[in-house]
Order: C-alpha cells, then structure tokens, then sequence
C-alpha cells in the first residue's frame, strides 16, 4: 500500500508540457487552447500549455490565442513572424519546455483532443520513451480521404525499410516524449517542416530510445489543410518524401547524428531543450 501511494505521489510530481503550432489559425485557436486545457484539468498531472504561433504576420492568431492565455497561469504564446514550418514551431515550443513527459498536438482538431490523456496513459502503462497517436491502432477511429489513406500507407513501408522503426504510423500530429529523449535528439535535428516527425523518432531510435509505442486516436481529417492548401498536395507529398531521404542520407551515409560529428550540428541555442539543471540555473 505505501509502494502505491509511493508511485501515486510520483506520478503527481510530473509536469506534463503541450506545445500547440498554429498557423493561420485565428478562425478557432481561442476554442482550441480552451478545450486542450478543460481536457489537461482533467489528468492527474500538473500542465503547461504552450501554442506557437508560426507566422505571426499570417493573421490574428497570436492576438487571439495571447487573449485566452493570459487568463490562465498554464498557458503562454509565444510566436515569430515569417512562417517557419510546423517542425520549427514545435521545436520552439519544446525548447521552452518545462515538462518532465513534452509532447505536440496540431491545432485544428483534426485529432480528438481527449486523446491526450489515453496517450498518457500509454505512456506509464508501457513505461515508454515515447508515444505516438496511430491511425493504425486497432482501437483508432479514423476518418480520411483516400487519397491521404494511399500515400500513408506507402509512406510509412518506405519509412519501415529506411529506418526500421517498427512502429505503423508516423505521421498523426499527438506525440508524447521523455525529456531525456528530446534532450539528445532536438540539438541534431534539421527539418522545419515536411519531414520532422520522422527525424524525431528515426534519430531517437538510432540513438537507442527504442520504448516507442503506438496509442489509439479519433481522427476526422480533412483533405485540405492550411498547408495543403497552400502549398498543394502533390507539392506536400513530394517535399515530405525528399526530406524523408534527406534524413537518411545524414542518418546512414553521413552519419550526422553521431555524438562524434556534433562540431557540425547547426541547431541554434534557441531550438535546443535546457536540461532540468539549467532550468533550476536559469
């Protein structure tokens, strides 16, 4: 009975981080951050919340969601102003983090925000170094277009052979990392946009944080999308693949990531996560 109330007191003490990317949100980051924060009221962790406004000149989403979180002490906005790519904004976001378990979820809610805590608890059931939302989850509901479905599926069997993560979907916008994994991976990590996902969890993989598992997700999807839309599909699918081999090219041909090539890291101080001794520094 004291090892549980032991664990309990523990599991208390953690501080979960969130990192929010927004781009072009004005229309619905408010109602987002809103419905994020009543889901993390209801964790057994404490909470920080931190939505990154990638592209502040874009629209009013940095006035809007900066509205909402200046009501709560949980929640800060931070941004820049030119349009960096999701992959940035979550490393900013993360860079900024004080959580013990650091995770993103995308804005917008394609994905079912209450999957946050199923994702959590993943992670103390499995005693994970990371969690990954998957489509593929035999408990998963999805809904999204063929077209999506197709290059997924292929996707994900190139991404299988390159890198041999054994996991079955890498693209879903909810994950969940051990501090001590970001800690390694974020200051060799180079990809701003199209490819991010899969740099975090090839080179966290390589790097011997092998506790990487899959938790079910509600997902409504739609085919466009503030990038897609932009940028256009076809485009979208094209840049995703070629940063994809442009990781595997540093991963196994360069050999980029290793401990011994970190003279050639060009992660600036301000993408890279401080340690816990830093914070307590700082």
């Amino acid at each position: 009975m004291q090892q549980k109330r032991k664990e309990i007191k523990e599991t208390q003490k953690k501080l979960i981080s969130v990192i929010i990317p927004a781009y072009k949100a004005e229309k619905f980051i408010a109602k987002d951050l809103l419905v994020i924060k009543k889901v993390l009221d209801q964790i057994r962790y404490s909470y920080e919340i931190i939505c990154v406004v990638d592209g502040q000149s874009a629209d009013k989403s940095f006035e809007n969601a900066s509205k909402v979180a200046n009501k709560y002490p949980q929640m800060k906005v931070v941004g820049y102003l030119t349009n960096l790519g999701k992959g940035h904004a979550v490393r900013f976001g993360m860079a900024q983090a004080k959580g013990d378990i650091i995770g993103f979820i995308d804005a917008g809610f394609d994905i079912d925000p209450n999957g946050i805590s199923m994702l959590l608890e993943h992670f103390e059931w499995y005693d994970a170094d990371i969690i990954i939302g998957s489509k593929r989850h035999p408990a998963s509901k999805v809904e999204y277009s063929w077209q999506r479905k197709v290059v997924s599926i292929g996707y994900q069997l190139i991404v299988r052979f390159l890198f041999g993560v054994k996991v079955r979907d890498t693209q879903v916008g909810l994950k969940f990392f051990r501090r001590e994994v970001l800690e390694a991976v974020l200051p060799r990590v180079l990809v701003k946009e199209f490819a991010f996902d899969i740099e975090l969890l090839s080179v966290a993989y390589y790097l011997g944080f092998r506790r990487i598992f899959e938790a079910p997700v509600e997902l409504h999807m739609k085919f466009g999308g503030s990038t897609i839309v932009s940028k256009g599909f076809l485009r979208v699918v094209f840049l995703t693949f070629w940063d994809t081999l442009a990781v595997f090219y540093r991963l196994k041909i360069l050999h980029y990531y290793d401990l011994s090539n970190r003279k050639n890291w060009i992660t600036p101080e301000y993408l890279t996560l401080k340690t816990k001794q830093d914070f307590i520094k700082s």
